[in-house]
């Protein structure tokens, strides 16, 4: 049986970086199927990277990401498993998935859950002088209903088959996953998408 965790992450206080948590609290009006399991981890790292270790076998993260995009652009991200270097535990008051995915295969004797990350372009990030800047910009707001009829078309098909990665509803992010990272632009001759 699939076990799937969809799982939030992000700041609230911090503008755009509250996208993942403003979708699993939109889900509480549209809910997943019965036996997923959806939660806000904010920027509670050490958390979700303990949780990474209770036999999931697909975790969608649910999170704004820089890559590039028009803000409000949906991405679906396969990561790169981590390496096999220790890593520095997650900060106290921040979310970096790419050490948390790290820290869980660090802690853990089993292979880590299949993870995919549905990300969000956000748009101006908080200025540094800004400790707080609450709400999302209108980019960001608008993507959380798709978001959430994204994730009606993800996890279903998930549930059937773990492995299958099916495309965003929108043309221009049906593209497959690409590596966590910006994808390397055609001038070098790899594709863009």
């Amino acid at each position: 049986m699939t076990r799937l965790l969809v799982a939030g992450v992000g700041n609230i206080f911090l503008g755009d970086d509250a996208f993942g948590p403003e979708v699993i609290r939109a889900l509480a009006g549209r809910p997943l199927p019965p036996g997923v399991r959806v939660r806000d981890y904010g920027i509670r790292g050490l958390d979700l990277a303990y949780e990474l270790l209770d036999g999931w076998t697909v975790v969608v993260l649910v999170d704004a990401a820089a890559r590039g995009e028009c803000p409000g652009t949906l991405s679906l991200i396969e990561p790169d498993p981590p390496g096999g270097a220790a890593a520095a535990p997650p900060e106290a008051h921040g979310m970096d998935p790419a050490r948390v995915l790290a820290l869980a295969a660090h802690l853990g004797d089993e292979p880590l859950p299949r993870v995919l990350v549905l990300a969000c372009e956000p748009g101006e990030p908080p200025r540094g002088d800004e400790d707080i800047a609450p709400g999302l910009s209108a980019p960001v707001r608008d993507a959380v209903g798709q978001a959430v009829t994204a994730l009606h078309v993800l996890v279903p098909a998930l549930l059937a088959d773990p492995l299958v990665t099916p495309p965003l509803a929108r043309p221009e992010e049906s593209a497959p996953p690409v590596p966590a990272g910006r994808p390397q632009t055609a001038a070098t001759g790899a594709e863009d998408r």
